[in-house]
């Protein structure tokens, strides 16, 4: 093992998985033309290099000294001259701008029924800005991905050279401020309007800020007018978005409004898998599902839960397996069930499967109502303290054993077909998380 490959082993012990994994494995060291004062890394390509040097960069000067006791200059670029020479202009060009997180990318962002159209949208754009679709308005909750897809844009136009800035509007704000104070706004104006990509998250936040709203209206115009693309994303469609100008809001909606909504189980279980495979983290299908059921919509809490997996496994050295799984997550499943009522129960169930609570309770034999009433006791059963008489008494049935011969269904059913067990799981954590 070379000297350079020994610091980067000594960087994986101070820093998290996933950040090795995603930035640090990429780089290769050049043993031919590194010397005892200089080391040269090679990155994949531009957004890796920039990454790295404004993060890691004095990490590796330092353990290089510890390594070997001199002071080592260490250098981070590209292998191949032309490349490294449109690095330089890109850094050069976004040098007041703030960094994209070069690890979203359109590559590793999971494409389902609740993103398609956004998704297909954002690559548009990417692939012919300022011509497609102009402004890109991406709205939706917390946690779904609104920022990555932004950013996978971003992050693919400035690799083709492009000038992307890429700011929230808090920075955007804060900007603003410093350079009115400095009374340097052709400076602000510069950079923010002599752009080819304009990139703001969280465009709710301009509500009731008269003043930004004024100069954020005449970048906008600026940028549209030279055919320069803008994304924006904000938690609710422009209509819905108060104390915002009449002319912003109908502006936003120019070009292209999409929604990203909670993914279906189906999306969220791709979407573990993924991580498990770039974080390389070990879990069975069982694990997956049971983690995909229990989170609500924010995707963002995935990596958090296979790292904290992850870590506990390693420290604990215990193999991971559901009962581990159930133990370390506890905190997060909130399972507080004691305000839990079964008229709540069977309003969510009846909500959920498109029916009317009254036919839940009803006497109706239809097979969508039978289904939807068993899953209702059997969640009732699980979630409540009622006996099965008082079931009974509720749901209008002869009596207890008629609820007993209804459980031993759902049971059976959920022994042997996985894909409705992982249902009934997921909706019993729905219904927990209202309780």
């Amino acid at each position: 093992m070379n000297i350079g490959q020994e610091v980067l082993e000594e960087l994986k012990n101070e820093i998290t998985e996933v950040e090795y994994n995603r930035y640090i494995k990429h780089l290769t060291y050049d043993i031919k033309k590194s010397t005892s004062d200089h080391a040269i890394f090679y990155a994949p390509n531009a957004l890796v290099v920039n990454w790295i040097k404004n993060k890691y960069k004095e990490k590796l000067t330092h353990l290089f000294e510890v390594k070997t006791g001199n002071k080592v200059t260490v250098t981070i670029t590209l292998k191949n001259i032309k490349e490294r020479t449109k690095t330089k202009k890109v850094v050069e060009n976004k040098q007041t701008s703030s960094l994209l997180n070069p690890s979203y990318l359109f590559d590793n962002f999971m494409v389902g029924g609740s993103n398609q159209f956004a998704y297909a949208a954002v690559k548009s754009v990417s692939e012919k800005p300022g011509i497609v679709y102009n402004p890109v308005f991406i709205y939706g909750g917390v946690g779904l991905g609104k920022t990555h897809l932004m950013q996978a844009a971003g992050n693919l136009l400035q690799n083709a050279g492009k000038v992307v800035i890429y700011a929230t509007v808090e920075q955007f704000l804060n900007d603003f401020i410093r350079h009115v104070k400095n009374k340097t706004m052709e400076r602000f104006q510069e950079k923010y309007r002599k752009c080819d990509v304009l990139l703001i998250d969280d465009i709710q936040f301009l509500s009731n800020k008269e003043g930004i709203q004024e100069e954020f209206f005449h970048t906008f115009e600026a940028l549209k007018g030279a055919g320069k693309q803008i994304i924006l994303t904000a938690d609710k469609h422009p209509k819905k978005i108060g104390g915002l100008e009449a002319r912003l809001q109908s502006r936003f909606e120019w070009g292209l409004v999409a929604d990203i909504q909670p993914p279906e189980l189906e999306t969220k279980i791709a979407i573990i898998k993924k991580k498990c495979e770039i974080n390389k983290v070990k879990l069975s299908d069982e694990i997956v599902n049971y983690i995909a059921t229990v989170i609500e919509s924010n995707v963002r809490e995935i990596e958090g839960i296979l790292s904290k997996l992850h870590a506990y496994s390693q420290l604990m050295h215990v193999e991971i397996d559901l009962e581990f799984t159930k133990n370390v997550l506890k905190d997060q499943l909130k399972e507080n069930h004691q305000n839990l009522t079964m008229e709540t129960i069977t309003n969510i169930v009846a909500k959920d499967l498109n029916i009317k609570p009254s036919e839940i309770k009803s006497k109706g034999r239809s097979k969508n109502i039978v289904y939807a009433r068993r899953v209702s006791i059997y969640i009732c059963r699980e979630l409540t303290q009622s006996t099965m008489p008082q079931l009974a008494q509720y749901f209008g049935m002869k009596d207890h054993t008629a609820i007993s011969h209804t459980i031993k269904k759902i049971n059976n059913l959920i022994e042997k077909d996985e894909d409705f067990k992982v249902k009934i799981d997921e909706l019993m954590h729905k219904i927990s998380s209202c309780s």
